[in-house]
């Protein structure tokens, strides 16, 4: 499938360069901080603590999203057909058998977490097994378990951490202007002035730049998955059907909230309209229409 391949290599590649300018702007961001404190040490402290921050992270966030959105276990008993199709899917892509939570949802939605593949875990929503058929669901969980196979969880996560390590380093440089730390580093003149003008706009600019890259991080990925999840079952028809009918059902979610919109198949957030191009600046996920097209287009 030269036209499948093709996307995903340009989608890793996108995804990459993107992950590079994310590290490129944490440095630029601390060595910009420490210049006008004049104090290297705040560079070294940015990198360090954001590595750490994304380790603890790596390790842990499965059991976060999993307590936030309140997912249950269940066992092959519970609900034979969806774990049977997770389990002849798991064989064929060369990955370990997750584990499989269920969501008391009615929005039809999924998403996969864990620290790596032999930690993986598959969980849907009771709306999504209600609403799609086996092909359909198939589909889904197919591109569920390419994330997994991907190993955009460890990405995902990273990226997360990034942003918000960037968010909160801003912050304190906005704090101490406003209480005069930076006037008691001693600078004076037009230096002083240049600097704490730059500073400024680093600290307003940087969460920005960040959000929008994590977005759009976030969207390559969903892409990736869906043309992976379509070489996974041979049938892209099945997770565009599936996409088609999850976009027909602008169900509410109680627990839909920022920090794990990113995860889930579609976004949580319904009865929003994006159309604008700012509004698509701030997407977790690519407009439906435009992941169907793709996927309509796979030969």
């Amino acid at each position: 499938m030269p036209t499948l391949y093709t996307h995903q290599d340009k989608n890793i590649r996108k995804t990459w360069i993107l992950v590079t300018l994310f590290f490129i702007i944490v440095i630029g961001v601390g060595w910009a901080f420490s210049q006008i404190y004049g104090n290297p040490s705040i560079l070294y402290f940015a990198v360090i603590f954001s590595i750490l921050m994304n380790v603890i992270a790596y390790w842990h966030s499965d059991k976060i999203v999993l307590k936030m959105s309140k997912a249950k276990p269940i066992q092959k008993k519970d609900a034979p057909d969806l774990y049977n199709i997770i389990e002849n899917l798991s064989i064929t892509a060369g990955l370990p058998m997750p584990k499989v939570y269920i969501i008391k949802e009615e929005q039809p939605n999924a998403f996969a977490t864990g620290r790596n593949p032999k930690h993986a875990i598959v969980a849907v929503t009771e709306g999504l097994l209600k609403l799609l058929n086996r092909s359909e669901l198939e589909g889904v969980l197919a591109h569920e378990l390419s994330h997994i196979g991907n190993r955009d969880m460890l990405l995902s996560t990273m990226v997360v951490v990034l942003v918000g390590f960037i968010s909160i380093l801003s912050d304190i440089f906005l704090r101490s202007m406003f209480f005069g730390g930076f006037r008691r580093r001693g600078r004076r003149g037009q230096t002083q002035i240049v600097l704490m003008l730059v500073g400024i706009a680093l600290a307003i600019l940087a969460p920005i730049a960040a959000v929008l890259i994590h977005m759009a991080i976030s969207r390559k990925r969903e892409f990736l998955a869906d043309a992976s999840g379509a070489l996974l079952t041979r049938y892209p028809e099945g997770l565009a059907s599936a996409l088609e009918k999850i976009s027909s059902a602008p169900i509410p979610m109680k627990i839909a909230n920022n920090t794990t919109a990113h995860l889930w198949l579609d976004d949580p957030f319904k009865g929003k309209k994006k159309k604008t191009w700012f509004h698509k600046l701030f997407m977790t996920h690519p407009p439906i229409e435009e992941r169907i097209k793709v996927l309509q287009g796979i030969t």
